[in-house]
């Protein structure tokens, strides 16, 4: 067989195997470019076109790869077409963007699409990519440092900067709002009511205390806290001393110094001494003990009670 005949028959197989691969079943498959020749960088259109069943429902394998080979990118996916052909036959048309940044002649393998089990491969492309005459670029400079820009604290900052600095004015304002008001128990979202001066809230403190006979049911060790409870919080409002954290001695030195508490300091000294046994020595005071403790918790109150300054009447002129 002459070279010339030999030529001729391997054409024809190729060209045979080529249609047959277009084939899966019911599928044809085929495709074509736009352009067959590309300037590197640039893009182009892979046309995609299948004929198939309208109930056959198919798909290509490795639909979300970004490559269709090593050379060759797909740079965008538009949406896919369909046409109903009629006697139960569509053709879908798919495109592709592609491109390529190095140039050469680069094949394009059959795509292959599967449907009902079958998997059809269109036609095998070539695409020629031409290189970028760089001498024809005009607009290609060297480099050159630029000197005497001015300082600008943006250009240093992260992207977003803004959301960093909105995040740490929230988070500082939220430790802020719990140390002075959910730490001490109050909700700012929720109105209050005025309170009581420090007087008045202590003495109906006291008679409630009185009115829950809380000795007189053998529970004088919370009758005892309740009582010293008491005194602590109004000491805390009335001289702006935190009673409520000191210890009884603390409490008993600090008012020694104060000039409108030093003649019951005595009284107040005998109360939270006799609070203290009974609270951390487990003693049980007689009942005539718990008596005279309420009453001098009583008296410190009303000789601490602050005086009130009548209002000075205008002279008339």
């Amino acid at each position: 067989m002459s070279q010339h005949v030999r030529h001729i028959v391997m054409a024809a197989v190729v060209l045979m195997s080529t249609a047959l691969s277009a084939w899966g079943g019911n599928v044809m498959f085929k495709a074509k470019l736009d352009s067959a020749t590309l300037l590197m960088g640039k893009t182009t259109t892979l046309h995609l076109e299948i004929t198939q069943d309208k109930d056959a429902r198919g798909f290509f394998p490795g639909e979300q790869s970004d490559t269709l080979s090593a050379m060759i990118e797909i740079a965008g996916r538009p949406a896919a077409d369909t046409t109903d052909l009629g006697n139960n036959r569509i053709q879908i048309n798919r495109d592709l963007i592609i491109q390529s940044f190095d140039s050469g002649m680069w094949v394009i393998k059959p795509i292959p699409y599967v449907v009902n089990g079958d998997t059809a491969y269109c036609n095998q492309l070539a695409l020629k990519v031409l290189p970028v005459d760089v001498s024809q670029m005009q607009d290609i400079h060297d480099i050159k440092p630029v000197e005497g820009v001015p300082f600008n604290l943006f250009d240093w900052l992260p992207d977003y900067w803004w959301a960093w600095l909105l995040g740490l004015l929230l988070i500082g304002g939220g430790i802020w709002a719990y140390r002075k008001y959910y730490k001490q128990g109050i909700n700012p979202l929720k109105p209050t009511k005025k309170r009581l001066p420090a007087y008045e809230e202590a003495m109906i403190n006291l008679q409630n205390l009185k009115a829950a006979q809380l000795w007189q049911q053998g529970q004088e060790k919370e009758y005892f806290t309740g009582l010293t409870d008491i005194l602590r919080v109004y000491i805390d409002r009335r001289f702006q001393i935190n009673a409520v954290e000191m210890t009884s001695s603390q409490i008993i030195d600090t008012l020694k110094e104060n000039k409108e508490t030093r003649a019951v300091n005595e009284q107040l000294e005998m109360i939270l001494e006799i609070a203290d046994i009974v609270k951390f020595a487990n003693a049980r005071p007689l009942a005539d003990d718990n008596e005279v403790a309420y009453q001098r918790a009583v008296n410190f109150v009303e000789a601490t009670r602050p005086v009130e300054q009548p209002e000075k009447k205008e002279v008339e002129k």
